[in-house]
């Protein structure tokens, strides 16, 4: 059992280098199972859900090398099974997306139910539905989804979606690569990591159009071929990094971003008084003395991400006057990690799906644990600002998602450790 342990109250002072994309990455992966060929992938962050991903390809029949610096080859080409090892799969959210890979390639899957963080109800009916509008007969049960194709076999069709879906976007475009005819996609996502999944597709020689518009066109191919291809940065680590510099205070230059990807989130740490300077693949911010409050509502991209809700929280608890939080997107995302801010002093109160934050100024270490990958680091953000010492258990959620965090904290100056129990 490991847990952090941080000395707080240092202002952060440095450069850190953001790593690959973790959402991208954990569907660019079950993607290389459309491949018939050696995919050369790059950037590919390492850290836990892309580990995890790497054991299930290998051990469905993938040949799989880790090379140096963020280097994966994979050759899917003689993939002996369809039904990828519950016991794995069950460890994270994004396994999902074997199913639609899957099918696409082989026209049948058997994946049991993904597990991952645990701090909303997600149900993956617009995935469901997809498969079903191209043609699947879908058994599913409360452990597994079994994939078969209907009486009229797989093809592409019409898919318009309930809800903005980023899960069931870019399980439909796998699924659809490969399937006679065009699929469309109507109220798609618009994210970055699906921009980046259809690149990535369509080097391999599938034909996407129109990913990061809510309207998306695949028209299936007979056979991907393999080639390289690199996973953008991480819009989500590099906002997190810049949250912890706004709330603790400093000037870090953040390297290895698209500054395009990050307005939305740089828009809203300017208006609560942090410096922010663009470049073309960096971003320094520079954060000095109290933050102001603000008003924030997740939405899907371009809008705040629900993925940085918990970070802008901590940086909100240290801000002056009284901020409001409302969470569009996965409304019981605030318990477990408020409480655990309460207990480090924050004073939230929550209001259906809204949080109102009086910031008091200051936090005071205590012992907390996290409940998934951003309240954990929400929880870190929070060690940085608060005085004292601050212990963080459950850190495999924060594992998750972030490569090398306490390298990367350290070398801007933080007291942070793991304490191995």
């Amino acid at each position: 059992m490991a847990r952090y342990e941080i000395n707080g109250g240092n202002r952060l002072e440095g450069t850190v280098t953001i790593s690959g994309a973790k959402n991208a990455a954990v569907a660019i992966l079950p993607a290389a199972l459309l491949v018939e060929g050696k995919c050369r992938v790059e950037n590919v962050p390492d850290i836990s859900d892309v580990r995890i991903l790497l054991d299930i390809l290998s051990d469905l029949g993938a040949q799989v090398e880790v090379e140096p610096d963020g280097v994966v080859v994979l050759d899917c080409t003689n993939i002996r099974s369809t039904h990828p090892n519950p016991e794995l799969v069950r460890q994270m959210r994004a396994s999902y997306y074997l199913m639609g890979a899957l099918l696409s390639r082989f026209h049948k899957a058997n994946v049991a139910l993904p597990g991952g963080c645990n701090f909303a109800s997600r149900p993956i009916d617009q995935h469901i539905k997809g498969f079903v509008a191209l043609g699947a007969d879908v058994e599913e049960t409360e452990d597994y989804v079994n994939l078969t194709p209907g009486p009229y076999g797989l093809q592409g069709n019409r898919v318009s979606l309930d809800v903005v879906s980023v899960g069931a976007t870019m399980n439909i475009i796998m699924a659809a690569c490969l399937l006679p005819g065009q699929t469309v996609i109507e109220n798609a996502a618009k994210e970055p990591h699906i921009v980046d999944l259809a690149n990535f597709l369509n080097t391999m020689g599938a034909h996407i159009s129109g990913a990061g518009t809510d309207t998306v066109k695949i028209r299936g191919v007979e056979k991907l071929v393999g080639g390289t291809y690199a996973i953008i940065p991480d819009q989500i680590e590099a906002g997190t990094y810049m949250a912890a510099v706004a709330a603790a205070g400093g000037n870090v230059l953040v390297q290895n971003v698209i500054p395009k990807h990050m307005d939305c989130i740089t828009s809203k740490l300017q208006e609560m008084g942090a410096r922010i300077i663009n470049y073309d693949d960096s971003i320094r911010i520079i954060s000095e003395g109290k933050l102001k409050h603000t008003t924030v509502k997740t939405r899907p991209y371009p809008g705040f991400p629900t993925d940085m809700q918990a970070q802008i929280c901590v940086c909100m608890t240290v801000a002056q006057g009284i901020s409001r939080l409302t969470e569009s997107v996965y409304e019981t995302r605030f318990f477990g990690y408020c409480t655990e801010l309460a207990s480090m002093g924050a004073d939230i109160l929550i209001n259906g799906k809204t949080a109102i934050v009086s910031g008091r100024g200051d936090l005071t270490g205590a012992d907390v644990r996290a409940h998934d990958l951003r309240a954990g680091a929400a929880l870190v953000i929070a060690g940085l600002v608060a005085k004292g010492i601050t212990r963080i258990d459950n850190i495999h959620f924060i594992e998750r998602g972030y490569e090398r965090m306490i390298e990367k904290l350290t070398s801007l100056g933080v007291d942070i450790k793991v304490i191995e129990e």
